[in-house]
């Protein structure tokens, strides 16, 4: 079995592929974290705060949230790409383990962007839309005339993190759905976009309302989980896991409120575009004529780093460079300018007009299309007088500058990267040692997934207890050391959501409203009178009330911890005064069955409140008088 692994990685690694997908990939990644440390900034004080406004306990977490802002804005454009994404991977640990968002503002989402974010310290992120490969190519104005660049990596580096944080999570999450009786009647996904609290502001009753269509998507989406991790890698396959994939994660994005874990997931599809795919969307976005010809001087390292920039973010091809030396004086409209004259500015040509200077720089921004903006307001009167000056200034300090012989030799680029270390080392023997090692480590997280799954989706549902024994304890304590660890540092947690220990007896939901400044009942803007969680208390926020406050059993007390967090944060936006504010607690009962019925979204929905409790701030202490007496 080692064996076939090994050789098996072997032959991933001989395969090459465009390095496009893993750079799109990680700019992507490097999005969606910023956009979700965007939201633990606006609630921060909800989050974070034991108490909002009151008792705040992390003083210093906006300015670490910001720091963290920054550097996944760095991933997003790929500048000092290794380093940055160690440090987005301390970022994530440090904030998961160390703050209330795993233990109160946690639905999964966490885990996954860890064990993300691991198998990305390890990939060729540099070398696709990043500002590390225009940095590296900079650092050697002249290399292109000695060597093409060259942009391929293994095919092992795509297959890496789509077998663990794809494959491996979605088995784990089929064993779970065995044991869930709505998933086993085809219900899986047709339940949860019926619940109230789960559902987003678009109306899917349409299709939820479509009863064999809807146990078709449920059976699909369980033989889909079961069998991706063994086909996904087939090419005739392949095609068909993606467009079911993203066809799942974008309904999930969509029709449920925990979008950062649909985009999340959907994300990784980009590394599931077949590869002779990006050949062909990049066919279609470049065009085959250039719209502007621009002429630069080959002996001029400033011209050659100008021009690299250029062809860098000239992503639809609109630009062709030729040296002025060679090729000016092939084209009629600079056949009679001396040489001498077309080495003192950048000049450019297209069908109608010849262009020079920074009307150059213009127009090239007008031919990017997605940069016109830019070019426009370098037409600004004034802001085009003084770029002209500076243009001018830095165009003939350039020429008391000549190169010399030295600006031609390669210079060696030196940048640490763990691909690097595992996959280029110096000759054979070292690289078949490395892929070795390889094999062994990702055969060691193979194990930890695998005790995930067996310790919580085999004994725990099968209620198997190894504590009867010496052995037995033994191997439960250890299970659970591992699953520790594996949780910690690669994000490798049991997949069971929305199973039927989260839904059985879901009989009710809660809502709050309060009393404004003239004594008239206002619902609090959390959640609405249909039932549903607003906007923007989607992903973390929802998982809160949604799935730790309310439950099929509720905790009143825990219940009541998160109505005074609600209430604590939502009262000095709303004008009310902790000295002095009344809310009430209103109830209301939910269906939540495993078998069909129709219309359950509307009916949900549509029933009516009960006021069952009354929560008051009174001289800024919190009382509820919500307890099982109201249940």
């Amino acid at each position: 079995m080692y064996k076939y692994i090994r050789n098996r990685i072997n032959h991933l690694y001989s395969q090459k592929a465009p390095a496009i997908g893993i750079g799109l990939y990680r700019s992507l990644y490097g999005l969606v974290t910023l956009q979700e440390i965007i939201f633990l900034i606006y609630f921060n004080r909800l989050i974070f705060d034991p108490i909002p406004y009151m008792d705040v306990e992390y003083p210093m977490i906006p300015f670490f949230l910001c720091l963290w802002a920054i550097n996944s804005f760095f991933i997003f454009i790929g500048y000092q790409c290794q380093i940055t994404l160690i440090i987005n991977y301390i970022f994530w640990i440090v904030f998961v383990q160390f703050t209330p968002m795993q233990r109160d503002f946690d639905g999964g989402f966490d885990a996954f962007m860890i064990g993300a974010g691991f198998f990305l310290l390890f990939l060729p992120t540099e070398k696709a839309f990043s500002i590390d490969q225009l940095r590296n190519r900079l650092t050697n104005p002249f290399f292109h005339l000695y060597k093409k660049s060259i942009n391929e990596i293994p095919v092992l580096c795509y297959y890496i993190p789509i077998l663990f944080c794809l494959g491996f999570l979605y088995f784990d999450s089929a064993i779970h759905k065995l044991f869930a009786e709505h998933w086993r009647n085809g219900l899986g996904a047709w339940l949860p976009s019926t619940q109230p609290y789960y559902i987003s502001v678009i109306d899917f009753s349409w299709l939820l309302n479509q009863q064999y269509l809807q146990k078709f998507i449920g059976y699909l989406i369980f033989a889909f989980q079961f069998s991706f991790v063994f086909l996904f890698f087939n090419r005739y396959l392949q095609p068909i896991y993606l467009f079911i994939g993203i066809g799942l994660h974008a309904g999930i994005a969509l029709s449920l409120n925990i979008y950062p874990f649909g985009v999340g997931m959907l994300i990784f599809y980009i590394l599931m575009i077949p590869f002779s795919w990006w050949n062909y969307l990049t066919l279609k976005i470049e065009f085959n004529t250039p719209k502007l010809i621009v002429f630069y001087d080959k002996n001029c390292p400033l011209c050659n780093r100008t021009v690299f920039i250029l062809k860098h973010f000239d992503i639809f091809n609109n630009l062709l460079f030729l040296n002025a030396q060679d090729h000016a004086h092939n084209h009629y409209q600079l056949a009679d300018l001396p040489i001498d004259i077309l080495l003192t500015d950048l000049y450019a040509i297209d069908s109608h007009n010849v262009y020079k200077g920074l009307d150059t720089y213009i127009n090239i921004l007008f031919k990017m299309r997605y940069l016109s903006p830019l070019g426009l307001a370098l037409k600004i009167p004034g802001i085009y007088h003084f770029a002209r000056m500076k243009y001018r200034n830095i165009a003939d300090n350039r020429l008391r500058n000549p190169c010399d012989i030295l600006c031609h030799k390669p210079l060696p680029i030196r940048s640490f990267s763990f691909y690097s270390l595992i996959f280029e080392a110096p000759d054979q023997l070292a690289q078949k040692i490395n892929l070795s090692k390889l094999t062994k480590a990702l055969l060691l997280i193979a194990i930890l997934q695998l005790n995930s799954t067996i310790h919580y989706g085999l004994l725990y549902r099968l209620n198997i207890d190894l504590k009867n024994s010496s052995l037995g304890l033994t191997l439960h304590q250890a299970s659970n050391s591992l699953l520790m660890l594996s949780q910690t540092f690669i994000g490798i947690i049991p997949h069971a959501l929305y199973l039927h220990d989260h839904f059985a007896g879901y009989n009710q939901i809660y809502a709050i409203t309060y009393l404004d400044k003239n004594g008239n009942e206002q619902w609090l803007p959390f959640i609405n009178q249909e039932g549903r969680i607003l906007a923007p208390h989607w992903g973390r926020v929802h998982s809160m009330w949604a799935n730790i406050a309310v439950t099929p059993h509720v905790d009143f007390k825990r219940l009541n911890k998160f109505i005074m967090k609600i209430t604590a944060y939502w009262a000095p936006k709303l004008g009310l005064s902790l000295a002095n504010a009344t809310f009430y607690i209103k109830t209301k009962p939910n269906i939540s069955p495993n078998y069909w019925i129709h219309d359950l979204r509307k009916i949900n929905l549509s029933n009516e409140w009960t006021t069952t409790g009354v929560a008051t701030w009174r001289d800024f202490t919190f009382a509820s008088d919500l307890s099982s007496d109201h249940d």
